[in-house]
Order: C-alpha cells, then structure tokens, then sequence
C-alpha cells in the first residue's frame, strides 16, 4: 500500500487541477484515481513524475489525470530550465512517456 502522503498528493493535485480552468470530460477525479491506485491499475503519481522528470527535466506546474483511448494518462505541464513550458504524457499504469511536446 503506497504511503499516506503519496495518496494526499495525489489527491490534492487532483482536486487543485480542474480550478485552473475548465475540466475535461476524460478527467478522472481524486476518488476515482484513489482507488486505481488501491487497485494496482495506475502507478503513485511520485513514481511517474520521477519517470518523467529523468527525461523531462523542470518544475511541475499542473498534473492532471485522464483515461485516453482506454489508457489512463498522467497529463503534466513542465517549466524547463530554458524557460520553454512543455507538456508530457504517461501511461499511469508502466510510466511509459507517451508524448513530449511544447506548450502553446
């Protein structure tokens, strides 16, 4: 079982995550990823932003959980160091990059 603060996290990013702007239908709220990640089906978001950070290197800006085409997807906003905002896609469940690209 992942630790309690990994949960809270998860969860708070979450929650944080829709306040910026309008909420996707494809979203998946904190209860609902709360018992993914009980379930053993999507990865802690810690383990996936480590993935992510190892290619991406930056600041996290926004996180967001979506299911894509039957996949769930951890959806991150990244400052790098160049100042460049991009935008990464994981699988939650391998922590797989999916996709890397700028922010417009």
């Amino acid at each position: 079982m992942p630790p309690i603060r990994v949960l809270l996290l998860l969860a708070a990013v979450l929650i944080a995550a829709p306040l910026g702007g309008l909420a996707h239908a494809d979203d998946i709220g904190p209860e609902v990823a709360k018992r993914l990640l009980k379930e053993g089906r999507i990865k802690p978001l810690t383990e996936i932003l480590a993935a992510v950070n190892a290619k991406v290197p930056g600041e996290l800006l926004e996180v967001e959980l979506e299911i894509e085409d039957g996949i769930y997807v951890y959806e991150f906003k990244l400052l790098r160091p160049d100042g460049r905002v991009q935008e990464v896609e994981a699988d939650a469940s391998t922590a797989k990059i999916l996709k890397i690209e700028d922010d417009d």
